[in-house]
């Protein structure tokens, strides 16, 4: 209830703000050349400089502009130079506080599910992307795609952000059997073998083998194993138990034409029963307390080390310290394998990417100081060179063609897997700067994976699923529905661990029954029956029956 009516506050000092005509100039009036239908702008203004301030809204990410390859290759060919901005703590916080004091930075990325988005909107804080193409680059309507305009095309008829790593339902006909999934359940393949590789798909088999690895592996390098691990606890849950376990359950998102929200503790036997197995693991000392407060970067530290034996972590976040083990020792990486199934032994239905509403959106403010210059970036980002650029680097120096297929050079390839952290800081290919990569873009181009990489994402191919229909269910901020979602949301963050280390099975029935009691006297029927009326609409528009 706190953070939402903070968010309401914000929203109304961003909107006074705006209309008093406080905080940076917001005219952003350009000198530069205008694109064309035919002809990208970007083209046109190469040879003169601009800085554009660019706010990234994840505290991790540490990559600086102008040091590598491709930074330095991407402002000669668009005479754009950029400055990231980084929150240093919370990142709520800083753009909370950008937005009510009206300085937000010419080009934001934030995860498309924000709340700050809507509100930046409704203040009149951000810039409608079509209308600067219309204006300043026509060019863009070539390379961005029709059916993700249309997705984010808001009810005023503008389109404010254009998302990276977008799958459309017709991506996932198109490239079937090419898409992985980043949902995956990844153990140590050197102690997974040494044990003669255990069935974990039913709880007795996943409890047995953590506790044989437990017994026959208790230090790895003089510290202590930690038999299982999970991604980051934050103050609204863990994705690990959300949406990954639900998918590897392959629980359905509705019920009776009801959608449930499956990261909101929806009141399901087989994620009731898996998470009694968690218990049960927390309680015979399988879970270590590191678990419940390490972040993302301690997770790499541990893995780098070998220190778990399993792990329901996105293989992606994992990268560099992957190949750090490869490289010492190939059988000590991380590999996928089965496990968590339901009591049918149904196969998983793992989300493939991040369907049509992708990762992230980038928008531009209304502060930027050169709109034209930042609609044309966008145009450069998503087209043919950009995305090449993205993902391959420099021709002839990071990659170069054969058959007309771009190709990374062997030394390349080989630095990109021993020593991603050097890659990226001296070359920076690769999707280093992620914001508008278009994953799709990639498949048109089918290159082997990183041996490190290969097998855990391989393992996920047969079980890719698109869930197009279930995004952007997000409530407006403001509205009772999106105050009593982020009451259930931090109710269940708090109560989640609660489950996990419940020293009895009554006392975890007690923390369920209650957590579930809580969600219906709040109201949760509220945000359900909304969420709901947004699947019927997203289903419409996808031409899903």
């Amino acid at each position: 209830m706190k953070k939402s009516l903070v968010l309401v506050m914000v929203m109304m000092l961003a909107g006074s703000f705006v209309f008093a005509g406080g905080g940076r100039n917001t005219k952003g009036d350009s000198t530069a050349a205008a694109g064309t239908a035919d002809s990208p702008g970007w083209k046109a203004n190469a040879s003169t400089p601009v800085t554009l301030d660019w706010y990234v809204n994840f505290s991790w990410f540490s990559r600086e502009w102008g040091q590598s390859l491709v930074s330095k290759y991407v402002t000669k060919n668009t005479g754009v130079d950029v400055r990231f901005i980084v929150p240093a703590g919370n990142e709520a916080e800083r753009l909370n506080a950008m937005i009510a004091g009206n300085t937000l930075p010419d080009l934001i990325t934030l995860g498309w599910w924000e709340g700050q988005i809507g509100m930046m909107v409704d203040a009149g804080l951000l810039e409608p992307l079509n209308k600067l193409a219309e204006q300043y680059d026509p060019y863009f309507f070539k390379v961005a795609k029709p059916q993700i305009l249309g997705w984010y095309t808001r009810s005023d008829g503008n389109v404010y952000g254009y998302p990276n790593a977008s799958t459309t339902p017709a991506d996932y006909d198109k490239y079937k059997g090419l898409l992985t999934s980043n949902q995956t359940f990844l153990v140590r393949k050197d102690m997974y073998e040494a044990l003669g590789k255990p069935d974990m798909t039913t709880p007795e088999g996943f409890l047995g083998a953590l506790r044989l690895a437990k017994q026959r592996f208790p230090t790895v390098n003089g510290q202590p194993l930690i038999p299982l691990t999970f991604q980051e606890f934050t103050d609204t849950g863990n994705a690990s138990f959300q949406s990954y376990l639900i998918n590897h359950l392959a629980q359905p998102h509705e019920q009776n034409g009801k959608y449930e929200d499956p990261n909101l503790g929806p009141n399901n036997p087989e994620l009731v029963r898996w998470l009694k197995v968690f218990r049960q693991a927390a309680q015979e000392g399988l879970i270590s307390m590191d678990v419940f407060v390490d972040k993302r970067a301690q997770i790499e530290e541990k893995v780098a080390q070998g220190r778990y034996f399993a792990m329901m972590y996105q293989v992606s976040d994992m990268q560099a310290p992957q190949h750090a083990l490869y490289a010492k020792d190939p059988n000590t990486i991380y590999i996928s394998v089965d496990g968590l199934r339901n009591a049918r032994k149904d196969p998983p239905k793992l989300s493939g990417g991040a369907g049509i509403s992708g990762w992230t959106l980038t928008l531009i403010s209304k502060n930027c100081k050169d709109k034209a210059r930042a609609i044309q970036f966008l145009t450069y980002w998503l087209s043919e060179e950009g995305q090449r650029a993205l993902w391959y680097g420099v021709p002839n120096e990071t990659y170069t063609m054969v058959n007309n297929v771009p190709t990374l050079k062997p030394e390349m390839q080989s630095l990109n897997t021993t020593d991603k952290n050097k890659q990226e800081i001296e070359y920076g290919f690769d999707a280093t700067y992620w914001m508008l990569m278009d994953n799709m873009w990639r498949q048109q181009y089918p290159s082997e994976l990183a041996p490190s990489m290969e097998q855990a994402q391989n393992w996920t191919r047969e079980y890719v699923t698109s869930y197009a229909q279930y995004d952007s269910l997000d409530m407006t901020p403001g509205t009772d529905e999106h105050l009593i979602y982020d009451e259930v949301q931090r109710r269940w963050g708090r109560d989640l661990p609660r489950l996990i280390l419940a020293k009895t099975e009554a006392e975890f029935d007690s923390i369920w029954n209650d957590f579930q009691k809580f969600k219906s006297d709040r109201g949760f029927a509220k945000v359900q029956a909304q969420q709901t009326e947004l699947m019927k609409a997203n289903k419409v528009k996808l031409g899903i029956k």
